[in-house]
């Protein structure tokens, strides 16, 4: 039954699993196009931390609609930064012949915090001078 099963079956299947298992990231349930928009958002760095939104844990997730359009769902450290219009430029540089176009809704819940940032952001940060 598997051998008939579409990608995006699979992907869903893994996307539950990974739920199940409280594995709950942007890439844990990504399909690869979705894996393609995120690697090619590790271009975005955010301006004040010089890290890359991904590994920051900044983005909660991507979706595509049956045109490739990207929508991702993405945060910032604080509600109150003055740098959406900067970040959706990198943005807009980054998915450039990755996706036809996007849109970015930022969202504040659930809040960020430092548990967000993945391993690698970690190493960064330390590379930084920043304890964590």
């Amino acid at each position: 039954m598997t051998e008939n099963m579409t990608s995006q079956e699979t992907a869903g299947l893994e996307a539950e699993a990974a739920e199940a298992e409280g594995l709950e990231t942007a890439e844990s349930a990504a399909t690869q196009e979705e894996l393609d928009v995120l690697e090619a958002l590790r271009d975005v760095v955010d301006p004040e931390l010089g890290i890359n939104v991904v590994d920051l844990g900044l983005v909660y997730g991507v979706t595509l609609d049956g045109e490739r359009n990207a929508a991702i769902d993405m945060t910032l450290t604080s509600a109150a930064c003055p740098l959406t219009d900067v970040i959706e430029d990198q943005a807009r540089e980054a998915l450039d012949g990755v996706v036809p176009d996007f849109r970015i809704n930022w969202v504040w819940l659930p809040p960020w915090g430092p548990e967000k940032i993945t391993d690698d952001g970690r190493e960064q940060l330390r590379a930084l001078g920043f304890n964590l």
